[in-house]
Formats: C-alpha cells, structure tokens, sequence
C-alpha cells in the first residue's frame, strides 16, 4: 500500500505515538484487504464506549492513547453502558471505569452523542462520501441507503480514523464489493419491523459477500424497518451493505430463499423463552418515528411490568418537545438514555432470568452476552399482551 510523505512521516512517529499507532492499525488492515492507498473520511464512528464491551485493557489503552491524540474529523460515540442520570444502583467500579472512558473520548475532542444511530441525530454528507463507522447496524443503513461508504469497521479502525482523517481504499469504498453477486428472495408478507430483523439476521449469516441484492420486499423500505433490516445483517455476518428492488436481484445468478420456514428457523434460534421479567426496547435506539408509534399503542394503557425504552438523549429532547416521552411515561415506560440494550448491567443473569424484546440484535446479544433467556415479540403483540 502506497502513504504520502506525510503519511509515511506519521507512521514512523514524527507526529507522535498516537497517530504512529494509528496508522500502523489502518497500513497492516489496508494491507490484509489489498488497499493500494489511504483516503480522507468526513466522519468517524467509534465503538468501544461500553465498559463491559471493552473491559479494563481497553480502558487503560484509551487512557493512555488519549494523552496526545486528538480527532482530525468529525467523531462521533456509540452508546455507553448506562444512562448518567439512572445510576440504578450499579456497581461502583462499572460507573467509575465507565467514568474514565468517557473522560478520554471528551479529551481527543469527540462529540458525546452516545448513539448507535447517528444517522438519526447528525446532518449526512453527500452520496459517496467515505466515513468510518464501527457500529454495525450505522454502517450496513449508510452504505444501503444514505450512499455513504464505510466498511464495517472495529473499534480500533474507526477509532485510528477518528485521529488520522483516514481509511483503507478496499471493499465497501470500491465500486465492485457493493455489487451484489447473491440475492435473497422473500417468499411472504412482511407484518413489522421483526420479520425486517428476522430477515436480515438470515441474509447475514447465509451471505459471505460485502453486499447483497434483497427481492420480493419493494424498492424502498421506512426508516423503521430498515434500521431493523440493518441491525439484523450487522449481527449475524460480515455483509456490510444491502440493495433492494427486484430489477437487481433480477441479473444475479446466485438466489436464496427466505419464506415462513426460514424466519421461524431465525426465531427460534434467538427466542428461547415463552414471557419475559421486563420489557426492553431499543436495539438500535429508538426513533421519533419507533417512539410515535409506541406512544400511539399505549394511549389508554398501561404496561403490566417495567419496560425500559433506550433511546438517544438526542432524540429524548425532540421527543419530548412533542410530547412522546410523556405519553410513554404515563404508559409506564421508562427512558435510558445514553446507552443500549445490549451489554448493558441494567440487564443481566443477576437481575433477570428472561427479558422481552422486538429486537433481532437484542436477542442476539442478550442470549449469549448477557447470558439472559429472550423472549422475541413485535412491538405490537408486546403491548397487546403487557399492558392493560
């Protein structure tokens, strides 16, 4: 792989040992993915905000790496592990590591969005504009539907982005790792934002390729079933990028089916109990347009156990300004902000022995992170069954 003088200059250290060890992670990862060259991101999207996602080596390796290492673009955070103003008597050594992380972000100059949907809080740049984006469920919604190009990157590669301005020229930024070479075609009617999930967390694990072509659901999708498409193939797989329309699908040879068999294989896989001790929602964070719709479900009613709504702190504000938050509050759902359901302490084996959740991803990880039994429900049947 080819470096500009200045490039070659900050690898060998002369701008520091930050930005040396940056561009030692992205040259050995443009080297592994047959990049010829760097070029300039607009944005980066860091993971590794959670403490219990990067335990206490990455806490003492972003301590150290944030004394000179500053941001070079515009960067933005996943979510942490809980919400700051709902401590909920949570272990004293997870708020304080969790404390230090946060204070080295803040000091390389991020900004504290504590999201894992910026593209539902930032302003997007124009189609075609490389960014560096770490969390899954960002990358495969930007590359599919915003245009943005990103590969699915970690958190050490997002993060060397965030301080270099940089990424790899390979897969996902190139023309021909977005075309797809499989397809995955629908065989029935799609009822909520779940089967969007069950979908994508099927495309995930059956398709190897960076992208791919999706028929039988139309040209176009709402955000809400997106997002839930997005997280799903994000979860199961290393696919990064999804078209749909059937003309596309139309000219590739490779086809997969996905009808009733297949998403109740999915389902089965990830819900592994019948009822759950509380209600989660929020993987990916909740929308204005998630929330507006839970808040008209609930009207009248009222939930029959706790329901947690994660959500970005962002989003709370605008919500709340037109009134969803008080609507769902009065439902008895209750906001964390600032953080997700996944790997979170809020939820646990030594909380809860089964959790209720509409989310692909949720289920996902809370089965085998959390270590916490899943029950897998639409937002719809949720209400229906838990509120009275």
């Amino acid at each position: 792989m080819e470096l500009t003088r200045e490039e070659e200059r900050a690898l060998a250290g002369e701008k520091g040992e930050a930005l040396a060890l940056a561009y030692r992670i992205l040259a050995a990862i443009g080297e592994a993915t047959g990049a010829k060259r760097l070029v300039p991101v607009k944005w980066a999207h860091v993971s590794g905000v959670n403490y219990n996602t990067i335990g206490d080596a990455g806490v003492q390796f972003l301590e150290k790496f944030s004394r000179d290492a500053r941001v070079a673009v515009k960067t933005t955070v996943n979510p942490m592990g809980y919400d700051r103003d709902r401590p909920e008597q949570l272990p004293e050594k997870f708020i304080e590591k969790q404390a230090s992380i946060m204070r080295s972000y803040e000091r390389m100059g991020v900004t504290p969005s504590f999201t894992c949907t910026p593209y539902e809080v930032f302003d997007i740049p124009e189609k075609g504009t490389a960014v560096s984006f770490a969390e899954s469920n960002a990358a495969v919604f930007s590359n599919s539907l915003l245009g943005l190009r990103t590969n699915k990157e970690s958190a050490l590669s997002a993060l060397a982005s965030s301080v270099t301005g940089k990424a790899p020229l390979s897969d996902l930024r190139l023309d021909e790792a977005r075309n797809p070479r499989v397809a995955i075609e629908t065989g029935f009617s799609f009822e909520s934002e779940l089967d969007y999930g069950l979908l994508g967390y099927f495309a995930g694990k059956a398709v190897k390729d960076s992208s791919v072509a999706l028929a039988g659901i139309g040209n176009s999708i709402g955000r809400p079933q997106a997002k839930a498409l997005s997280a799903g193939i994000g979860t199961s797989g290393s696919c990064g990028m999804f078209s749909l329309g059937d003309s596309v699908a139309a000219g590739i040879g490779e086809k997969i089916a996905f009808g009733k068999e297949e998403a109740r294989k999915v389902r089965d896989e990830l819900s592994t109990a019948d009822d759950g001790d509380i209600i989660t929602l929020g993987s990916p964070q909740l929308g204005l347009e998630e929330l507006a719709t839970l808040a008209r479900l609930t009207e009248g009613k009222k939930f029959d156990r706790r329901c947690m709504i994660f959500c970005s702190r962002a989003i709370h504000n605008q919500a709340t300004k037109i009134g969803l938050t008080g609507q769902i509050e009065k439902a008895g759902g209750e906001f964390m902000c600032d953080s997700c359901t996944c790997l979170t302490p809020y939820v646990d084996k030594d909380r809860y022995d089964s959790v209720i959740t509409s989310s692909v991803k949720a289920a996902y990880y809370m089965n085998n992170s959390n270590k916490v039994k899943v029950a897998l429900k639409d937002v719809k049947a949720i209400v229906k069954e838990y509120t009275k």
